[in-house]
């Protein structure tokens, strides 16, 4: 059987296969709330054959938003439009769906990657973003302003309100965003965090607001709902957050209860060095792996049905994730069972596209079916 196609569960949350769409930026909201694009957009890949579906990085808050275009969930009106969305794609497919909950932190206030993605500037509608430091993004940007406690415990209350907007609109599952430069990520890496109080210093204390953060989402969802934690395994700068610093934070988080390790890197500083390739973030997968009895999902320029097989029968991870290759493949998972020999849900309305004589490919599909 195939590797790939074998159920597994994060949690109490059963899948039936290990490919996750990871979360994907449409930068496509209205004042956070989602449109008719994420229903779009959400609808397809429901229908990919993925084991699991990650929504987009989602703010926590307004300032806490990457663009003014990101998604949202801290506001009444975020909960309503994105429950639309939900409750729409669950009628017509079974696919597990987490969100991503996240905090931009100095990384906020920029435009859209298509427009550039430089900061915007207030008269642009930009605003002020925050940080553990007053230390700017990259040379030439704006200073943040540096989050006193009163504000820290402002964000983790956030954090717990829309952990409980997730839960009443029928999220299975939250990913908790500490990766790629944003606000948490931002107070473990020495690169960002300067602080001198119990924030900052020793790993142990730039460590402290995620697992804060960790416990205020725990604290918001249904307890038989299991959340995760996606992490920047390295900066890839020397200096910087490592692989041997994740190896200990992914030891805290299991202590407390999480339920999978979701391994990317960098995005912290414009000086970091990385030479992408087929899998290059696999290794770092892999010595996390090591040190935790939770799943541990790998993620970074895996394409191809054997590359994915191959990771998960080494031991390198117990998942993968997929993101570019799934906006270019929207059904890259039926092409995958297909090589793999396995079969994958998929609706009836799709099960005529098999040609005939083709083994069948759909559960519940007839041979040849026309």
């Amino acid at each position: 059987m195939s590797h790939l196609f074998s159920p597994v569960s994060i949690g109490n949350l059963a899948l039936t296969n290990r490919i996750v769409v990871a979360p994907m930026c449409q930068y496509s909201a209205r004042d956070g709330c989602a449109t008719d694009w994420h229903l779009m957009h959400l609808g397809q890949l429901a229908q990919s054959g993925a084991g699991l579906l990650v929504i987009e990085a989602t703010a926590v808050t307004p300032e806490g938003r990457i663009t003014p275009a990101d998604l949202g969930l801290y506001s009444g009106a975020n909960e309503a439009a994105l429950g639309r969305v939900v409750a729409a794609v669950r009628q017509y497919a079974a696919t597990p769906i987490a969100i991503q909950l996240a905090h931009a932190g100095r990384k906020a206030s920029s435009q859209t990657p298509w427009d550039g993605g430089a900061v915007l500037d207030f008269a642009a509608g930009g605003w002020k973003t925050l940080a553990p430091s007053a230390l700017p993004h990259a040379d030439g940007e704006p200073l943040p302003d540096a989050l006193d406690t009163d504000g820290i415990t402002r964000i983790l209350q956030a954090f717990t309100a829309a952990a409980e907007r997730a839960g009443r609109i029928g999220i299975d599952a939250i990913e908790l965003h500490a990766a790629h430069g944003y606000l948490l990520h931002q107070f473990l890496s020495p690169l960002a965090n300067r602080r001198s109080d119990g924030y900052g210093g020793a790993l142990e204390q730039r460590m402290r607001l995620v697992l804060e953060a960790f416990a205020a989402v725990r604290q918001g969802f249904p307890a038989d709902r299991p959340v995760g934690v996606r992490i920047s395994a390295t900066d890839w700068v020397d200096g910087g957050w490592n692989v041997e610093h994740s190896a200990v934070l992914a030891r805290e988080l299991a202590a407390l209860g999480c339920a999978y390790i979701h391994v990317s890197s960098g995005g912290i500083s414009p000086r970091q060095r990385i030479s992408p390739g087929p899998g290059y973030q696999v290794a770092l997968a892999a010595r996390i792996r090591r040190e935790v009895d939770i799943p541990v999902i790998a993620v970074g320029l895996i394409t191809e049905a054997e590359q994915a097989e191959t990771i998960l029968a080494s031991g390198q991870a117990d998942l993968v994730a997929l993101a570019r290759a799934m906006l270019y493949n929207p059904r890259w998972p039926w092409h995958a069972a297909a090589k793999m020999g396995a079969q994958i849900e998929a609706p009836p309305q799709y099960w005529r596209s098999l040609p005939h004589g083709q083994p069948p490919l759909f559960s519940g599909a007839r041979i040849g079916q026309r």
